[in-house]
């Protein structure tokens, strides 16, 4: 059952004035313009943040007929006869606001869990533990910062027994209004780390922060064995006046863990508590895992539930999917892989990631029964029903006996099959080929069948992209640019590495200013896959021109030569004012005009048929300290040369001399755009960024190697010691330079170092395991989390560009959300 609230109690609630004459319940809130819900009961909420205000976009949110806002600017209500508005002081603090008394009139138990690492992973294994037998309702995927906790405390109503909300911090005085809201009954302290800790003077400043959360707690769930700058966490508690719980995997404490090494995958993990000895086999071998799982054991039990019911649980408990993923499937399809749940936040939140697959014109969604809505079959499934209508997808499959017993509901074609052994047996396949496909699931439904039935079958290596990684970078960049200077982001050689058209139509969902590739062909691909912001080319050649303009791509100009050449070709095709980008070479003597050649194109560039969009130039060394020097010289002379061409221009012209490395280190000259290339991918020269690419592969065989034998071509892999060696389907063909053999490099087999045996094969090489417990279909790490791409470029003494954009094509991108 969904709640409804009257817009009027509403702006009681808020201090609110309304505006215009209620007409709906508000049942569902949305912040987001790009991404509506479709039913009735939506109320915009107009949130004012550092690059974008909400109430700039209520015509777009009015036109795609939502009538209910929360604004704190007040409209003129002639624009939007038909809706209400709740006109507040701060629209955020009224949300917050609100979820404080929602939260205030729940009577079941609020989890609150706060940590740097291990949130997430916490609250959803105690879902998936607690909702056996229990009403519970969560926060949706990483909902934990200052606006998505209220949006994870709306849904909350008086059916549910358990709460189980994150806190997410970055600042301080963050956490006081997270408390409000959350009012947890029970706290969990995850794992303390390096997360947002330059926004504080120290970690003890950090972990007090956290612990805010726990203010009014009855119970605090805490390791006890861990420091924080030499002291203690539980010196931090001692002022909290909540039962403490603490449990530890080396001391005493009211919890008591331990485990002796794996074998053959399962971990014995022992616990003493009180006078109760309890073995639990876990599936779970790393130690963040067995931590996470420590956690979750600890508020079992203090809640009272069975030790049996626990035990037999967590021999079953099933890996966190936190991401979403974009896969290429058969026959040109492009696959949305969300196949462990199916909740119906989770649903709206993965539909919206389908729609902003703009390469393909048709989409369809495939899912299972939903579990836990909280909702009656009938108002559950025409909920569903209604987004597939509103987003006006071209094929709907349901999957389960729930959902086709409400198969009425659904659009006239849509198609429904019992399980999923049905859906594979009978299912024809080619009616969803060149779709964009969401595959939506239950846990219970392996959903995973048929994503391996529809994905395309390529080789086990892949390059894994963190989407959210790369957001949260370009988020930075806008944090250290003033409001009003654009962004353009690279996206030239596959976007480093990362994929072109999957990273152009995500950059575009972020409203970015403009994408710059490097030749011509790279933009028309991105005009086919249906990416409509402006493209800069930055190095087309003279007899692309043409295809430029029947594309709408924007050229660098950087000869008389090609001045020439596009005004005549734009004057044949008609073109008036065609935006052009001129090049200015001031000291890096690579492409562009210098000062000798202004006077020669001055008159060139007031002809009628070109418009120069932007002046533009490249620092030489903007990343080292020791070209500073160059650097503002080349700046003065790029304003010199820029000044003058703009004396003879009577229109605002923009203006850009900055990449990633130099948007960090001079703002003083970011000017009205910077340019974006590899730090958006996480390499950067400060610590504010986060790395987006993690390349992997997947052992094939492991090997029993004598002593004294060889490994590879060449026998140039002698071996010292009878070894395990495991082969991996990854070479130089796929990127792994062959100086990278004998040794000179290790990748990371379950966290540990395996390094290279003999010479790198084209398409395989070998890896020594012998000091690792590691097994056929390990994962191998060849640079991210363990082992960052820089070490394989200082091993190849080149830059990190070099190595990601080696990469080639037939390695699979995978693109992932959490």
């Amino acid at each position: 059952m969904i709640i409804s609230y009257d817009i009027q109690h509403l702006a009681e609630l808020v201090g609110g004035e309304i505006l215009g004459s209620p007409k709906q319940k508000i049942k569902i809130l949305s912040c987001d313009s790009r991404s509506l819900p479709h039913s009735e009961g939506v109320m915009f909420v107009a949130i004012n943040g550092d690059r974008h205000n909400g109430n700039d976009y209520i015509s777009d949110v009015y036109e795609n007929g939502i009538i209910s806002f929360l604004v704190d600017v007040k409209p003129d209500l002639t624009q939007y006869p038909d809706a209400v508005f709740c006109v507040v002081e701060d629209s955020l603090k009224a949300l917050q606001k609100i979820a404080a008394v929602i939260r205030g009139n729940f009577e079941g138990t609020v989890i609150g869990i706060t940590g740097s690492n291990g949130k997430t992973i916490v609250k959803e294994w105690l879902y998936q533990m607690l909702q056996h037998d229990r009403n519970v309702i969560r926060s949706p995927r990483s909902y934990n910062s200052q606006l998505g906790v209220p949006l994870s405390i709306w849904p909350i109503n008086n059916q549910y027994d358990f709460a189980l909300i994150e806190a997410g911090i970055s600042l301080k005085g963050e956490m006081e209004k997270l408390e409000r809201m959350i009012a947890p009954q029970i706290g969990i302290l995850t794992n303390l780390g390096p997360a947002h800790r330059e926004n504080f003077s120290s970690d003890s400043e950090k972990l007090k922060e956290k612990l805010k959360l726990f203010d009014k707690c009855e119970k605090i769930i805490y390791r006890t064995d861990l420091e924080v700058d030499a002291t203690n966490i539980s010196e931090f508690l001692k002022e909290y006046k909540a039962e403490k719980i603490g449990w530890s995997l080396k001391g005493e404490a009211s919890y008591t863990f331990s485990h002796s090494e794996a074998v053959n995958g399962v971990l014995k993990l022992n616990l003493t508590y009180k006078t109760a000895g309890l073995q639990f086999a876990i599936h779970y071998t790393d130690d963040a895992s067995i931590e996470n799982i420590c956690h979750v054991i600890v508020c079992m039990l203090e809640l009272g539930v069975d030790q049996d019911r626990i035990v037999s649980q967590l021999s079953s408990l099933e890996p966190v999917e936190m991401r979403l993923q974009i896969l290429k499937g058969i026959h040109g399809s492009t696959l949305i892989n969300d196949v462990y749940n199916s909740d119906l936040t989770g649903l709206n939140s993965a539909v919206d990631v389908l729609m902003q697959q703009k390469n393909h014109s048709r989409k369809a969604l495939i899912l299972s029964d939903v579990f836990q809505s909280g909702m009656d079959g009938e108002e559950l499934y025409k909920e569903v029903s209604d987004l597939v209508e509103f987003k006006k997808l071209d094929v709907f499959i349901g999957v389960g006996e729930a959902i086709s017993n409400y198969r009425k509901l659904f659009p006239e074609g849509s198609k429904f099959f019992s399980d999923t052994s049905s859906f594979l047996q009978d299912f024809n396949v080619s009616e969803i080929n060149n779709f964009a496909v969401l595959l939506k699931g239950a846990r219970s439904f392996q959903f995973e069948r048929i994503t391996k039935e529809l994905q395309l079958q390529v080789h086990q290596t892949v390059l894994e992209i963190d989407v959210n990684a790369l957001i949260d970078n370009l988020n930075y960049y806008r944090s250290i640019v003033s409001s009003g200077t654009k962004i353009m982001v690279m996206v030239k050689a596959l976007s480093y590495g990362s994929g072109t058209y999957e990273i152009a139509g995500l950059l575009q969902h972020q409203q970015v200013d403009y994408l710059a590739v490097a030749f011509s062909d790279e933009g028309i691909r991105l005009r086919k896959s249906g990416v409509s912001l402006p493209v800069l080319v930055m190095n087309a050649a003279l007899a692309d021109y043409q295809q430029l303009i029947d594309n709408d791509l924007e050229p660098v100009i950087f000869s008389i030569e090609g001045l020439e050449k596009f005004k005549d070709l734009c004057s044949f095709n008609g073109k008036v004012n065609y935006p052009v980008h001129l090049k200015i070479d001031t000291g890096m003597h690579r492409l562009g005009f210098r000062k000798v050649d202004i006077d020669k194109i001055s008159d060139r560039l007031l002809a009628k048929e070109i418009g120069v969009r932007s002046i533009f130039s490249h620092l030489a060394g903007s990343d080292e300290e020791r070209f500073d020097d160059f650097s503002r010289e080349q700046f003065a002379v790029f304003m010199d040369i820029s000044d003058q061409i703009l004396k003879g221009l009577s229109y605002p012209v923009l203006r850009h001399i900055l990449n990633s490395s130099g948007a960090e280190r001079f703002p003083e000259y970011h000017m009205d755009m910077v340019r974006i290339g590899i730090g958006l991918y996480g390499q950067g020269i400060s610590g504010n960024l986060k790395p987006v690419s993690t390349f992997k592969t997947a052992i094939s065989q492991i090997q029993s190697v004598k002593k004294g034998e060889t490994v590879g071509y060449s026998r140039s892999g002698k071996l010292d010691r009878d070894s395990k060696i495991a082969i991996i389907p990854v070479g130089y063909a796929d990127g792994i330079d062959r100086r990278l053999g004998n040794g000179n490099i290790s990748f990371y087999v379950n966290g540990k170092p395996a390094p290279t045996v003999g010479n790198i094969c084209m398409d395989m090489c070998m890896i020594d395991v012998t000091e690792i417990d590691a097994t056929v279909g390990d994962i191998v790490e060849l640079f991210g989390k363990e082992s960052p791409v820089s070490v394989i470029a200082e091993k190849l003494d080149t830059i990190i560009y070099e190595v990601l954009t080696s990469i080639p094509e037939r390695v699979k991108r995978v693109y992932i959300r959490t």
